[in-house]
C-alpha cells in the first residue's frame, strides 16, 4: 500500500568529512520550501517566536540556538554534511520520514533537549488545529466550476492584507506540490496522494494528482488552507499511506522511483503552513464588547453596540438599546465605522445617548488599541474649512461620486461632509470621513479620471461645470494638497474575481468583479446584478476578499443572480432596488437611504467608459488642480 514507503531502507543519514563550509551552500530561490537533502527543509515557522527548523536533520528549536549567523542548521555535523547527501537520498527520507539521526553537539547555549520539547510541542498544535478547523461549503454554487467555464481569473490573497493569510501568503503558486485525500481509491480508509496545483483563484486551488501528467478528467478543486491539504512529507511523518490513484496504478511499477523523480527541486507548503493559516484566523474583537459606530438610521451620528458575534473578522454589531436583538449592523473590524467608547466626544462628533444608564452583564468596553489607527495630520497649517467644495462617494449611493461640501471640521483630522442638492435640513444625513479617507477627492477629481460626477439634484445648468458652479454658489475648492495620494502596489486588474460585501445590505457578502481602476479606487461589480448596483471602493477596503475566504471562515456567499431574477428586473431605479431586496431577503434599507431613494426616483447616472482607467499603482498626477 505504499504506507509512506516505509519499506525503502536506503541510508540517508550519511556524513562528510569535507570541510565545505555552509556559507558555499546554494541559497534557496525562494520562500517556499524545495524538497531537498534528507527530505527536510529551512525554514522559519514563526518569525516572532525565533523558531527554526534545520535544513539537514529537520530538528525544529529556537533560533538563536542554531549553528552560525545564517541559522541554517543545528549543528556543525549537519552543516557539513549537507551538501554529501544525493537529491535522490533526501526524496526517499521526505516519502519515509525518518526521524533525524545526528546526535552532534549544538554549539549554542540551547540543549538538544530544548529543540525536541519545541518540536513536540509544534506537532501537538498543527494536530490540534487541523481538528478545529473545517471549511464550509457554499451550496448551489461552485466557484471552482464558475471560473474553469468562464475563464475567469481571481485576484490574489496578497491583494487583501486584512484576510487569512493576506501577509504570509508567500510564493505559493502554480507548480506547488501538496498532500491530499486520495478520492479515486476503493480502499476503506482515507488514504493521500501528492497533487499539484494547476491553477489558483483567491485561496482555491485546482489540483491534479501526480501521475497524471496532461490528463485532467481527474482535477479538481479545494480550498488550499483546508485541514486535509499537507505539506509534502506529512503523510510520512503522521504515519499516513499514500496511495496511487487507481485510474493510473498500472502506470508505472515503481512509484517510489516516480516520486523522487517527479519532486525533485519541486516546491511544496511551508511546513508550518496549517499553524499559519489557524493564527491568521484569530481575531481579538471578542463577543460582549462594546464600541461606538455609525446610526444607521442617522448617519450624522454614532451610537453604542455590542459584538454579538465574530466570522472571519466581520462583527454583528446589536444596537444597546435594542432588546430583541433585532437591530443590528455588520462590518468588518477594521471598518472606519466603529470606534472605541468615548471616542465621538473626543473629536466632537454627535452621538446618540442610551437609554441604557449602566452597562449590562458581562459586556466590557472593547479596548482602544484594536480598531484601525488613522494617520496623524498637521490641521494647524493651510487646513480644510467649512463651505469648501469637493467630490465624495456618496454613502447611500456608492455608485456615485457627487459634488459634496465640507459641513463640519471635527478634530484629529475628521470631516462632516454633507452631498449638496439632497441634504437633510437638519444634518441627519452627513457623514464623517476623515481627511486622509480615499473616499473624497479635490475638485476636477472625476473629470480629470473620465468619471461621471453626479451634480446637485436640481441643478439645471447641464453639463455641470466646476467653475461655474464655484462662483454661483461663492465657494471655494479644497486644496489639493490636503488629500491622499497615496497608491499602493495593490496588484488588482480588470475582469478579477473576488467576494465583497454589498455595503447597502452589509451582512451580505456575494460574488463579483473589479470592472474598473482608477488608481486605488476600484469599481465593484456584483456578478448577475445591474451596474447600477456597482460600487466604488477603496483597493484596502476590509470589505473585499479572496475567492474561497466565505468557504474558509464559514461566512455565507451569495452567489450571481439567476437568469429568472435579472429578466424579472424593471426598468426603474426603484423596482430594481425593490427586486434586490426580495432576492437577498436583507435587511429593511435604513430610513435616510428610503428617503434618497424616493428623492432619487426616476433618475439614473451612468458612468463613462473611457480608456483612461489607470492601472498602474504609481501615484502618478492624477490629482491636478482644475483652473478656471
Amino acid at each position: 500500500m505504499f504506507d509512506g514507503y516505509d519499506s525503502c531502507s536506503e541510508d540517508t543519514s550519511s556524513s562528510s568529512s569535507s570541510d565545505e563550509s555552509e556559507e558555499e551552500v546554494a541559497p534557496l530561490p525562494s520562500s517556499l520550501p524545495i524538497i531537498k537533502n534528507n527530505g527536510q527543509v529551512y525554514t522559519y515557522p514563526d518569525g516572532k517566536s525565533g523558531m527554526a527548523t534545520c535544513e539537514m536533520c529537520g530538528m525544529v528549536g529556537v533560533r538563536d540556538a542554531f549553528y552560525s549567523k545564517t541559522k541554517r542548521f543545528c549543528s556543525v555535523s549537519c552543516s557539513r554534511s549537507y551538501s554529501s547527501n544525493s537529491k535522490k537520498a533526501s526524496i526517499l527520507a521526505r516519502l519515509q520520514g525518518k526521524p533525524p539521526t545526528k546526535k552532534a553537539k549544538v554549539l549554542q547555549k540551547q540543549p538538544l533537549v530544548a529543540k525536541l520539547a519545541a518540536y513536540a510541542q509544534y506537532q501537538a498544535t498543527l494536530q490540534n488545529q487541523a481538528k478545529t478547523k473545517a471549511a464550509v461549503p457554499v451550496e448551489g454554487f461552485s466557484w471552482g466550476n464558475y471560473i474553469n467555464s468562464n475563464s475567469f481569473t481571481a485576484a490574489p490573497v496578497t491583494c487583501f492584507k486584512h484576510a487569512p493569510m493576506g501577509t504570509c501568503w508567500g510564493d505559493i503558486a502554480e507548480g506547488v506540490r501538496v498532500e491530499v485525500p486520495n478520492t479515486d481509491c476503493s480502499l476503506p480508509t482515507k488514504v493521500f496522494w501528492i497533487a499539484g496545483i494547476v491553477k489558483l483563484a483567491g485561496y482555491n486551488a485546482l489540483l491534479r494528482y501526480e501521475g497524471f501528467e496532461n490528463d485532467s478528467s481527474l482535477d479538481f478543486w479545494c480550498n488550499i488552507c483546508g485541514s486535509d491539504i499537507h505539506p509534502v512529507g506529512w503523510c510520512a511523518t503522521s504515519g499516513k499511506p499514500l496511495v496511487p490513484p487507481r485510474t493510473i496504478q498500472h502506470k508505472y511499477t515503481n512509484w517510489k522511483a516516480f516520486l523522487v523523480k517527479r519532486l525533485t527541486g519541486a516546491k511544496t507548503l511551508p511546513p508550518d503552513f496549517s499553524q499559519k493559516v489557524s493564527e491568521s484566523m484569530q481575531y481579538l474583537f471578542k463577543t460582549s464588547m462594546r464600541v461606538e459606530v455609525v446610526d444607521k438610521t442617522h448617519l450624522c451620528r454614532t451610537r453604542v453596540a455590542v459584538v454579538e458575534s465574530v466570522i472571519g473578522g466581520r462583527l454583528r454589531l446589536v444596537y444597546e438599546e435594542s432588546e430583541d436583538k433585532t437591530d443590528d449592523f455588520w462590518c468588518h473590524m477594521y471598518s472606519p465605522l466603529i470606534h472605541h467608547i468615548g471616542w465621538s466626544r473626543s473629536i466632537g462628533h454627535r452621538f446618540k445617548r442610551s437609554d441604557i444608564t449602566k452597562k449590562q452583564d458581562g459586556h466590557f468596553d472593547a479596548p482602544p488599541h484594536l480598531f484601525m489607527k488613522v494617520k496623524e495630520v498637521d490641521a494647524a497649517g493651510e487646513w480644510f474649512k467649512e463651505g469648501m467644495k469637493l467630490e465624495a462617494i456618496d454613502p447611500l449611493n456608492l455608485s456615485a461620486i457627487c459634488v459634496a461640501t465640507i459641513r463640519k471640521v471635527l478634530a484629529d483630522g475628521y470631516l462632516m461632509i454633507g452631498i449638496d442638492g439632497s441634504e437633510a435640513a437638519d444634518g441627519s444625513d452627513w457623514f464623517c470621513y476623515h481627511a486622509t479617507s480615499p473616499s473624497i477627492f479635490p475638485v476636477g477629481f472625476c473629470e480629470i479620471n473620465m468619471i461621471e460626477l453626479t451634480p446637485p439634484r436640481g441643478y439645471a445648468k447641464l453639463p455641470f461645470k466646476w467653475f461655474d458652479y464655484l462662483r454661483e454658489t461663492d465657494s471655494i475648492a479644497a486644496p489639493v494638497k490636503l488629500f491622499n495620494k497615496e497608491v499602493p502596489n495593490h496588484g488588482f486588474h480588470v475582469g478579477m474575481k473576488l467576494e465583497a460585501v454589498d455595503l447597502m445590505e452589509p451582512r451580505l457578502v456575494c460574488v463579483a468583479t473589479v470592472t474598473r481602476i482608477i488608481h486605488r479606487l476600484l469599481r465593484i461589480h456584483f456578478d448577475g446584478w445591474e451596474d447600477e448596483y456597482d460600487q466604488w471602493v477603496d483597493c484596502e477596503s476590509p470589505d473585499l476578499y479572496p475567492v474561497g475566504w466565505c468557504q474558509l471562515t464559514g461566512y455565507q456567499l451569495q452567489p450571481p443572480a439567476p437568469q429568472s431574477s435579472r429578466d424579472s428586473q424593471s426598468s426603474s431605479s426603484k423596482q430594481k432596488k425593490k427586486a434586490k431586496s426580495q432576492q437577498y431577503k436583507g435587511h429593511k434599507k435604513m430610513t435616510s437611504l428610503q428617503l434618497k431613494e424616493e428623492l432619487l426616483d426616476g433618475e439614473e447616472y451612468s458612468f463613462l467608459q473611457g480608456t483612461s482607467d489607470q492601472e498602474s499603482n504609481g501615484s502618478a498626477s492624477y490629482y491636478i488642480k482644475q483652473e478656471p
